[in-house]
């Protein structure tokens, strides 16, 4: 598990260079995408993906937002590359590939699992961005 959560630092980092995240805020991307993945990765023994992925988003958005008042920039900066490790990109591509190969029972099964991920990961953010501003206003000492 510790490789995996040091895989998805790297991960975000790399999407944080990626999309021109201001070099000092790797850190905090880094921090947001591997912490975001833990969850994950401790969840998921205990609970399906969507649910274990709802969690993780949730705490994703949560940490992006309080990072983005603490250095006082927008949250999209920490969200975008932060919320990478848990797109259910490789349920997509194996959606696809069953397609290709006329396994139409498989793709199905992969193709609506990958869709409740993807709506867990969405929930997450719209139920976190409903906490008021104010809510995450802290004095930097």
């Amino acid at each position: 598990m510790i490789g995996q959560v040091l895989a998805a630092v790297i991960g975000t980092v790399a999407f944080s260079v990626l999309y021109s995240v201001p070099r000092e805020y790797y850190p905090y991307c880094g921090f947001i995408g591997g912490g975001g993945w833990l969850v994950y990765c401790l969840l998921i023994p205990h609970a399906s993906a969507p649910e274990a992925t709802f969690i993780a988003a949730i705490l994703v958005v949560l940490l992006s937002r309080i990072c983005a008042v603490w250095e006082r920039c927008p949250v999209t900066i920490f969200l975008i590359s932060g919320i990478f490790p848990l797109v259910p990109g490789g349920g997509v591509y194996w959606t696809a590939y069953y397609i290709v190969t006329a396994q139409m029972d498989l793709a199905a099964k992969t193709g609506f699992m990958a869709l409740k991920v993807a709506v867990a990961v969405v929930l997450g953010i719209v139920i976190v961005f409903q906490i008021p501003q104010s809510a995450f206003k802290m004095k930097r000492r």
